[in-house]
């Protein structure tokens, strides 16, 4: 009979060289737990000092650098932000020493999901129409537009269409022409091709900074439908004001309808898939649970020659170092590490830290710096090699595991992926997240078991199983690994049948609003 009282029963010390654990449940204060005795109460995902910990001495979790002690703390206390800090340490990027293929799985094993085929060689793991705001002015419109597509009625006259949705956004004018407008021209056409998108109309105003034409003729859109006098581009403007340019969207929607829902699901390789790597409302133990078994999915995912994406460059901060390491190509290390200085310098021309990215959610979960952040963050993204990285949004081409340049905040950064073409997603939570993502699903592991159960109606798959000893890492990834393939093949996630998704489309917004 094991002794409650032994260290393990209360907390995880994940490498040797740990000098903190993580509590598994509430220390209250006085209590013994093995060796130790707790300084003060100590939540649970929080730390605990295991041996004594000088001030200005590294505090070690994972095996790696998560801050710095502000002070003395003694064994037994509580490690946070009252005595936990950051600095600037040197990281060893050691360029692409742990580079190591993965096995390939044999071609005479494949696995298939039932996906759209698409004229492109895209597939589709969802089969939507679009109704794409080209500016903020249009954006009422295309929403009035989508509207009319909605109830039981649609969804038994074009039973294989997903849905009418209106991508509408904040921006589109006010902006600079270069970059900003660029960015965004990339987000809207990622959208219109994307390989889950059976048909598309883009609305504008007509006086915007992001002009529909150059929009259409850089990104070599297709602007008619399947009948000659059929057109997927309408200016509010040219048109004739809100009502006629509502009635003549609906008319074109519904010219696009009949050939979106003349699409059928076909067996395919999972290598069509790309995944979306993406975790919010993190706490201390999504880097011990959900995240490492997303890790294992992710790596399941490569080994079928399928693509996994790993983004939020402020949430690798402090753990790049892991990914040089794993880089394909020292070019492709160096590339990752320009856009941590473009971070760096991003804010602090804005007078911030990275560190500040810890939510105030997460520190309550037990994450105190950007460091530990990251450093669970990057879990996410298994043990394959890297073999790519992207600017925000750019067309993700490369097999493998990859990295797009995104923000942490979850909505900007998950457009930016599925602009690049990420047909599915899982998003890793501790706090508990309700986000959706049209027109991709997107499927939310939980990193605790308290967590799956209180929300019960928006958590896809529990990882708390690995902290209860219930389960191994490795097995709830292939538990994830499988619901990837039955979503992409047509299965409801939770955020889905919730009906999530239809306003977290986030472009990023770069420069000043002029």
């Amino acid at each position: 009979m094991s002794n409650p009282d032994t260290l393990s029963v209360w907390t995880i010390r994940l490498r040797p060289e740990d000098n903190v654990a993580v509590t598994k449940r509430p220390l209250r204060q006085g209590q013994a737990f093995g060796p130790l005795v707790a300084h003060s109460d100590i939540p649970p995902g929080h730390k605990v000092a295991l041996r004594p910990i000088p001030a200005g001495q590294a505090v070690k979790k994972y095996g790696q650098t998560i801050g710095f002690a502000l002070r003395d703390i003694p064994a037994g206390a509580h490690v946070h932000s009252h005595n936990l800090g950051v600095q600037d340490f040197v990281r060893d990027y050691a360029w692409c020493v742990d580079a190591h293929p993965l096995a390939s799985v044999a071609e005479a094993e494949p696995v298939l999901f039932s996906g759209f085929a698409r004229a492109d060689g895209e597939v589709g793991t969802r089969n939507y129409l679009a109704v794409i705001s080209s500016v903020n002015c249009s954006a009422a419109v295309s929403r009035h537009v989508a509207d009319h597509f909605r109830g039981d009625g649609f969804k038994r006259e074009f039973p294989q269409v997903d849905g009418v949705v209106a991508f509408t956004h904040k921006s589109g004018c006010g902006i600079l022409p270069d970059e900003p407008a660029l960015l965004l021209h990339r987000v809207l056409a990622g959208i219109a091709r994307h390989p889950n998108i059976g048909g598309y109309v883009i609305i504008g105003l007509g006086c915007e900074v992001n002009q529909v034409q150059q929009l259409v003729q850089t990104h070599q859109l297709q602007t008619t439908g399947p009948e000659a006098n059929a057109t997927s581009v309408l200016i509010i403007q040219q048109v004739g004001g809100v009502r006629k340019t509502v009635a003549a969207g609906i008319a074109a929607v519904q010219q696009l309808l009949p050939a979106v829902n003349a699409c059928r699901r076909t067996p395919q390789r999972i290598s069509k898939l790309r995944l979306a790597l993406n975790c919010g409302g993190s706490d201390g133990n999504s880097g011990i649970t959900a995240n490492p078994a997303l890790g294992v999915a992710s790596d399941e995912l490569v080994r079928h020659g399928g693509t996994s994406v790993l983004a939020e460059t402020p949430e690798i901060y402090g753990a790049e170092h892991l990914l040089t390491r794993r880089a394909s190509s020292r070019a492709i290390g160096e590339k990752l590490v320009s856009l941590v200085h473009w971070w760096e310098d991003h804010v602090r021309r804005h007078g911030a830290s990275i560190d500040n990215n810890p939510s105030p959610g997460n520190k309550e979960g037990g994450l105190t710096t950007i460091y530990e952040k990251s450093l669970g963050a990057v879990a996410k993204a298994g043990q394959a090699p890297l073999s790519a990285v992207y600017a925000y949004a750019e067309k993700i081409s490369a097999p493998g595991l990859c990295f797009m340049d995104t923000p942490g905040f979850d909505p900007v950064s998950m457009t930016g992926l599925v602009a690049g073409g990420c047909n599915v997603g899982v998003f890793t939570t501790g706090r508990g997240s309700v986000y959706g993502c049209k027109p991709s699903p997107c499927i939310k592991v939980a990193s605790n078991s308290f967590l799956a159960g209180r929300m019960a109606d928006d958590i896809d798959i529990n990882a708390g199983t690995i902290l209860d000893g219930t389960e191994t890492v490795e097995q709830v990834g292939r538990r994830i690994f499988n619901l990837i393939v039955n979503v992409a093949s047509g299965e409801k996630t939770k955020s889905e049948l919730a009906g999530m998704g239809d306003e977290e489309f986030a472009p990023w917004i770069l420069g000043p609003t002029l």
